[in-house]
């Protein structure tokens, strides 16, 4: 959406060849890809534009020179549309398989495949699939404010946990640079595969999904997101429950959380989050003081907790109205806000 109110679409364009010399083809496509060029089209009366996004590819300029005025310059896209660029995914698909062969830089590493990573694979709706990048607002380690990126995860090959990710960075200046953290080779990190397991063997979790499928209804499972804090990922999966009729919406019921080795399901994100972080409902008083005491301190933290958890709830919410919307602005702000609620919760455990 432009600055005026008109709707336009954008495109990512590659210039493609099977004929670049000492590189690894990708199956189908070739052994040489760019993202060079960049398309809008105008959604009322159909126009369409061509700026070329990478000037270094021979190829393009090639189609430039022997099609003039075809294609224009970046920096002659509107800026209003230049601040809705993107990094391609399937573009940083690509990009993500090839690093988990080439990051390792020496030699002998590299030729025994000793650390040799993979994209994760989960199964959905009964069938294995590789985890797809996504996009996300966050702020990477050691800058200052949040960013739009698109999002990978890494596990080392043919195990589960994680190991690192990858991040491409979409705003200026620093659009297509690819960042990459490694987690702590001591500490584990469940990964998704590991945290679709933990979430199947919980007995309190399993029962329940049980009792829906059993009563006419069906349960859908969300979207497994995996938000980096720190030195670890909380996951957070929706639950929905639809009627089995045609045509039933589904209904939100549960919303899962799991953060190392504690997973929680409850109705809500805020419930959730405070059951994960120590929220948990403390034993009754067997013997009160006098009905003036002031709380003791073991019950400030959970107090805080709470509030906490409380704030993340409305946050999330208000982002997924914004999501909705398709209110970007908005939505990065909540993403934000709630990036640092999380942070809290997380700081608030150690």
């Amino acid at each position: 959406m432009t600055d005026e109110g008109r709707l336009v679409w954008m495109l990512d364009g590659y210039t493609t060849s099977d004929r670049y010399p000492y590189s690894d083809p990708v199956p189908g496509l070739g052994n040489y890809v760019r993202n060079s060029v960049k398309v809008t089209i105008d959604a009322y009366h159909g126009a369409v534009t061509l700026y070329i996004a990478d000037p270094t590819d021979p190829i393009v300029r090639v189609y430039a020179a022997a099609f003039p005025g075809l294609l224009k310059p970046l920096e002659a896209m509107p800026a209003d549309l230049r601040r809705h660029l993107r990094y391609p995914e399937d573009f940083f698909a690509i990009q993500a398989r090839k690093f988990a062969v080439y990051h390792m830089e020496d030699p002998q590493v590299f030729y025994n495949k000793e650390d040799l990573w993979g994209v994760p694979r989960r199964t959905v709706e009964s069938r294995d699939r590789e985890m797809e990048p996504y996009f996300t607002i966050m702020r990477l380690p050691g800058e200052p404010r949040e960013e739009f990126i698109l999002l990978t995860l890494f596990n080392p090959s043919r195990r589960d946990n994680m190991i690192a990710w990858l991040a491409a960075r979409s705003d200026p200046p620093n659009y297509g640079r690819l960042v990459v953290y490694n987690f702590p080779k001591q500490k584990l990190v469940y990964g998704p595969r590991q945290i679709d397991a933990r979430i199947d063997q919980d007995p309190v979790i399993s029962q329940q999904l049980s009792l829906w499928n059993q009563r006419g209804s069906t349960v859908i499972r969300g979207s497994l997101l995996a938000i980096p804090i720190e030195q670890s990922l909380i996951y957070v999966q929706p639950l929905y429950l639809a009627a089995s009729e045609q045509g039933a919406l589904p209904e939100l019921r549960r919303v899962i959380v799991a953060y190392g080795n504690r997973i929680a399901m409850e109705p809500t994100l805020e419930q959730s989050l405070e059951h994960v972080f120590g929220g948990a409902p403390a034993e009754p008083v067997r013997q009160a003081a006098a009905p003036t005491a002031a709380p003791s301190r073991a019950q400030e933290p959970s107090e805080s907790l709470r509030a906490l958890a409380q704030r993340a709830w409305e946050i999330w919410g208000r982002s997924q109205d914004a999501l909705k919307r398709g209110d970007w602005t908005q939505y990065g702000a909540e993403q934000k806000r709630l990036e640092d609620t999380l942070r809290a919760l997380t700081g608030s455990q150690r």
